[in-house]
């Protein structure tokens, strides 16, 4: 069973050397790596150890963990570190779990940690709480291999007991401990590092991450749908080739059936930057850093392999896990199947006058979206007003943003924000980082009310409402997640990003960048179900500023 042998030119990345010669496995675990001639026609037969992205939510990419895999291993991904944040913070463990049982049988490696911080803050509903004893539940598994991000930085500087204690329990295990600190230097980021913080996939200058690395830190290079690091921080990968690795933090399904770390390998090539550094960085380090269960093309190793045409734009036709081939020819064998469901949807239908904000003042604070970041900005801009009303100024792009409890039934949290540049309807979102609660901008209040609605009604999804047309990309696991293939989804979602973009969105990723619009840990300035939420303050703010 699992037992073969492939000839062809060997890619040792440790060794920086490639060779011709022959893979020899038995039962899934590699026995020999024989050095000798090959015939002419196996030189386009490159083997190599496999991708690894070392750090994605598999909910972003809208899929579950078996239709991700089905895309994924065509790119010669062969295992991820996945953090299942997200369907925690809907639905707790039983959502940690949902996601290990629906891997099983996928072949790629997921190896999941133990959501740090669920909620990932005070100051919004979640479906959930995983305090410090269910963390430590969580990582005293064998199927749960790290602590996944710890957003809430500032309970560490603070010394939170809970945050401790989880930090704590990882350290018990052996186990280390994911950051997430975007911007943060200085004493504040040595700090953080030295409570054993081993990693951060946040930074978005080099000066930043040369900081981190500096600490002790290692750098995950970050290039995803929303957030794209790549060309700020690339030049780690020569200069710090030991302490680099590179992730996508969350991929939507369209751009994973173009591409997944292949694309960033290509493009680090491209660059200029060293093969075997480059591969270091895409393929060795999160194993060990990880200490992750696939292997690395040596003897004793688990025969996860792939094979590619060739070392400019790696063209993967083969891929192999525990030496079963599950690629041939850029075709995943894997069959598409049925997947349940999960879910946690309390709150009842909207109102048009939900949605409605009464004009305090003339001037208001704006969330400024930055295309391509997470970050954001505060504006404080002119408000338009009608009957007393604060009103949406399509002309200014000036629109309406609100954030609705999903959980409970509570009336809708209401801000403005600009960049979206939509000029008519509205779009909404159940997958609202961090607690997916409904999320929705708009250019009037009818607009904004139906595309909740839509949402409502399915429990979840990705709506838009212009005029009398109305679609809607529904995702029944908590919400985040279709049980349709990455193809299937890729297409709706395709259709319904050029169609928002018609609307006159100027956004490379409208969906996803709106739900990071709720992601409190981020600054500056985001919106909550509680209200408006200042990032660099950790506090509330008003939407109206005094005029004093």
């Amino acid at each position: 069973m699992n037992s073969g042998r492939l000839k062809g030119m060997i890619l040792d990345i440790s060794g920086k050397r490639i060779y011709p010669g022959m893979v020899v496995w038995e039962n899934g675990i590699i026995t020999g790596i024989e050095e000798h001639q090959v015939q002419e026609a196996d030189h386009t037969r490159c083997i190599m150890p496999g991708f690894v992205d070392s750090h994605i939510h598999i909910e972003s990419s809208m899929l579950t963990p078996y239709e991700f895999a089905r895309k994924a291993l065509i790119h010669g991904t062969v295992a991820t570190i996945s953090d299942p944040h997200e369907i925690a913070n809907v639905c707790g463990i039983d959502g940690v779990n949902y996601m290990l049982n629906n891997a099983r049988g996928a072949g790629l490696k997921f190896h999941f940690g133990a959501p740090s911080c669920v909620p990932a803050t005070a100051f919004e509903t979640a479906g959930a709480v995983l305090d410090s004893r269910a963390v430590d539940t969580l990582l005293g598994r064998d199927d749960i291999f790290y602590l996944s991000e710890m957003m809430n930085y500032p309970g560490v500087l603070f010394k939170d007991t809970e945050v401790l204690k989880k930090i704590a329990s990882a350290k018990k295990y052996g186990k280390p401990v994911d950051g997430h600190a975007p911007g943060l230097k200085g004493d504040d980021a040595i700090n953080y590092i030295a409570a054993g913080i081993t990693t951060d996939h946040e930074c978005f200058t080099k000066d930043e991450a040369l900081h981190k690395l500096k600490y002790g830190m290692k750098i995950l290079i970050r290039e995803g749908s929303a957030a794209r690091n790549f060309e700020a921080l690339h030049e780690l990968i020569s200069e710090h080739p030991d302490k680099v690795m590179l992730c996508s933090d969350d991929k939507h399904p369209d751009e994973l059936i173009k591409g997944h770390i292949n694309e960033l390998v290509v493009r680090a090539i491209g660059k200029g930057h060293d093969l075997f550094d480059v591969l270091r960085c895409a393929c060795i380090n999160p194993v060990h850093h990880y200490n992750m269960r696939c292997g690395l093309l040596k003897p004793g190793d688990p025969a996860d392999f792939i094979v590619v045409q060739n070392f400019e734009q790696f063209n993967v036709q083969s891929v192999f896990i525990d030496g079963e081939q599950l690629v041939d020819e850029g075709v995943c064998k894997l069959e598409q199947k049925t997947h349940t469901t999960i879910n946690s949807f309390q709150t009842e239908e909207k109102h048009e006058s939900d949605f409605s904000i009464p004009a305090k003042g003339n001037l208001v604070r704006v969330i400024d979206a930055i295309d391509g970041q997470l970050v954001t900005e505060l504006a404080e801009l002119e408000v338009a007003s009608a009957d007393g009303l604060a009103v949406a100024d399509v002309g200014r792009d000036l629109l309406k943003l609100t954030v609705v409890n999903r959980y409970e039934n509570k009336p809708p949290a209401m801000g403005f924000i600009r960049n979206f540049h939509l000029k008519s309807g509205a779009i909404a979102s159940t997958v609202a980082h961090d607690s997916h609660n409904i999320i929705a901008v708009g250019c009037d209040d009818t607009s904004i009310a139906r595309s909740v609605n839509l949402l409502i009604k399915s429990k979840g999804g990705l709506s838009l409402v212009d005029g009398d047309e109305e679609m809607l990309l529904p995702l029944p696991v908590a919400g985040l997640m279709s049980t349709l293939s990455c193809d299937e989804v890729g297409e709706l979602y395709s259709v319904m990003d050029k169609k928002v973009k018609q609307m006159g969105c100027t956004l490379r990723a409208p969906y996803m960048t709106l739900s990071f619009m709720a992601l409190l840990v981020i600054p500056r300035i985001k919106l909550s179900d509680l209200g408006l939420f200042d990032g660099s303050s950790f506090t509330f703010t008003e939407l109206f500023k005094s005029s004093d």
